[in-house]
Parts: structure tokens; C-alpha cells; sequence
């Protein structure tokens, strides 16, 4: 997503008015996907000159999604069947595969957060020199890694069913639109 033109607001805050963008995912055979959208936030966060990665770090701790770690997106397929996945982009961008070959390519810039199901897919296609996100997770849940390989399923489906509907959105809180759109699935 690229960056808008909204007034600032005070460096690392999250940002309202521009609605997230979800995209559903279907099961392609090979990965599970989701019945609940994949979510892009674009332009969340207003990102302090310091530190942007504190920045998300800081919100999603606020709201539940814990274990961040700091890095990039693979640049193979692979999908979490244990948690669901959060990824606050603080430096350049990234074009993101969602679902698989026959997903969306989504481009992710600095201050777009990103919220991935459990079972999606996702890979990074290519990204600036720059590219450098934070990742988190919502509490007390942690990511295994798939590849979509023979022999991963049903299993990963059956563990992708058990993985909880957080009860936060990692942007917003408990009002955000994260917990309407995964509310009826």
C-alpha cells in the first residue's frame, strides 16, 4: 500500500480514516488459506525518525499481539498453522504474495500493517534495499512453519481450525475493524 496524505499525527501513533483492505483467500490444494480475510492497513502508523520499529512494537503489545521479532518476509511460500500473524512495515516497501500462486500481490510500505491468517500463504516477491518489518502474534500463540509440502495436511487444517479468533485487532483494539471483519469469518 503507499503512503497517504493525512495530517500527521504525533510520531509512532496509529492513524485513522483510511479503511482496511481484505482479501479472502480460498484454499488453492496446496495451502489451507483462510476463512477469515487477510487485512491491510495501509498508512497505519505514523512512524517516529528513531526507532520506526518501536513504533509497532510498542502498539501491538499494547493490544495483545506479543512475541515481536524484527526482520523481513521469507522469500518462499510458507503459512503459520499455530497463530495468526501481524507485520508492521517500518522501513521501504515489499511486493507480498497472499494464497498462494493464484493469491494477490499486495505492496506493502513503510507504516502498512499487514494481518495474516492463520493458513495464508505468503511469500515476498521482491522488496527495496531497505525492507524491514516487525512481526508479532496474539498472546500466548507462537508460529510453526509450513511449506505447503506433501503430508502437511489434514493435520495443519486440523491445528488452523483450533487457532482462536483474537480478541483484539493488533492496530486498533477491541473496537478495530480487525474484530468485525474475523467476526463472522
Amino acid at each position: 500500500m503507499t503512503t497517504s496524505a493525512h495530517a500527521p499525527r504525533t510520531a509512532g501513533t496509529a492513524r485513522s480514516g483510511m479503511p482496511p483492505v481484505a482479501h479472502r483467500l480460498s484454499d488453492d490444494g496446496t495451502f489451507p488459506n483462510s476463512r477469515l480475510p487477510a487485512v491491510i492497513y495501509p498508512a497505519a502508523v505514523t512512524l517516529p525518525d528513531r526507532d520506526p520499529a518501536s513504533a509497532f512494537e510498542r502498539l501491538f503489545a499494547q493490544h495483545g499481539w506479543t512475541g515481536a521479532w524484527r526482520n523481513g518476509v521469507y522469500s518462499f511460500q510458507h503459512y503459520h498453522s499455530t497463530a495468526h500473524e501481524v507485520l508492521g512495515i517500518y522501513a521501504g516497501s515489499a511486493r507480498v504474495l497472499l494464497g498462494g500462486d493464484s493469491g494477490v500481490v499486495v505492496t506493502a510500505s513503510a507504516g502498512d500493517v499487514v494481518v495474516i491468517p492463520a493458513g495464508v500463504a505468503h511469500k515476498n516477491l521482491g522488496a527495496s534495499a531497505d525492507f524491514a518489518c516487525v512481526g508479532a502474534y496474539p498472546d500466548g500463540t507462537g508460529p510453526d512453519l509450513l511449506r505447503g509440502k506433501p503430508g502437511e495436511r489434514p493435520a495443519a487444517d486440523r491445528q488452523i481450525a483450533r487457532v482462536a479468533v483474537p480478541a483484539t485487532d493488533p492496530v486498533a483494539g477491541r473496537d478495530g475493524p480487525l474484530v468485525a471483519l474475523w467476526a463472522v469469518g
